[in-house]
């Protein structure tokens, strides 16, 4: 498994993370989760990073995502761990600063941080929220995995198309469980939130850690045989899995 360390990588996974949620949970906070600001917020972050990391991660940025790359065979499973360690470690880093930005404005009480959530906050039932981020994140990684498997959209494109996918499932999603489709942006927040004055928010916070995976692995079976994605060589595929 070390051997397929890359420091660079995980800098650039960590710091990409970091930037996702103090930015997209940023702006859900104060913006008071305003349905367009929020969904722009993440959409727009993604677009910025893919073409700031891009080059160097691939910008997952998402364990959803890598584990949809690392099923096809983009990555092997040794740098699949190396990512999601980066990602969670990068998710914490990021709802931690929100938090410290949030106490210094003189703020008595922090009450959110952009997490996720099902009833009691809302109608949905814990059933319901995780039908919504099966499919939501089933939507997303399906798009990244097809955008970059194909020469003609994985240059400058994909970041755009990803970016605009994002915003798309945070538009549907928001209203119904805040939208996760990202198990290290979700569990960064509520590790948090949970330690100050919100433990229902880590107590939840599984949901949004095993549907997102479920919905990914979805998304690479279908888009291996049904669409067929893997039967050409990926433009934009940053290791061939590698006999462990």
């Amino acid at each position: 498994m070390l051997n397929a360390f890359n420091w660079k990588k995980f800098v650039a996974e960590l710091f990409g993370t970091c930037v996702l949620v103090l930015f997209g949970c940023g702006v859900a906070v104060v913006s008071g989760v305003n349905l367009v600001a929020t969904a722009l917020a993440f959409g727009l972050v993604i677009v910025a990073l893919a073409y700031v990391i891009g080059p160097v991660s691939g910008c997952h940025i998402n364990p959803a995502v890598s584990l949809g790359l690392a099923i096809n065979k983009r990555i092997s499973w040794s740098e699949f761990v190396w990512y999601v360690i980066a990602q969670f470690i990068g998710a914490i880093i990021g709802a931690a600063l929100l938090l410290l930005i949030q106490k210094t404005t003189g703020v008595d009480e922090v009450t959110a941080l952009g997490q996720n959530a099902f009833a009691p906050q809302n109608t949905l039932t814990l059933g319901g929220a995780i039908i919504t981020e099966i499919i939501l994140t089933f939507v997303f990684v399906l798009t990244v995995i097809s955008v970059t498997a194909k020469k003609s959209t994985s240059g400058k494109k994909a970041g755009i198309i990803i970016g605009l996918t994002l915003t798309l499932v945070h538009l549907l999603g928001i209203g119904l469980t805040g939208t996760s489709v990202n198990p290290a942006r979700s569990f960064g927040p509520a590790l948090l939130l949970g330690g100050v004055n919100d433990a229902l928010a880590l107590q939840q916070v599984w949901v949004f850690i095993v549907a997102p995976l479920v919905g990914a692995a979805l998304a690479s079976f279908f888009a291996k045989y049904v669409l067929g994605t893997e039967k050409e060589e990926c433009a934009c595929c940053i290791e061939e899995a590698k006999t462990e």
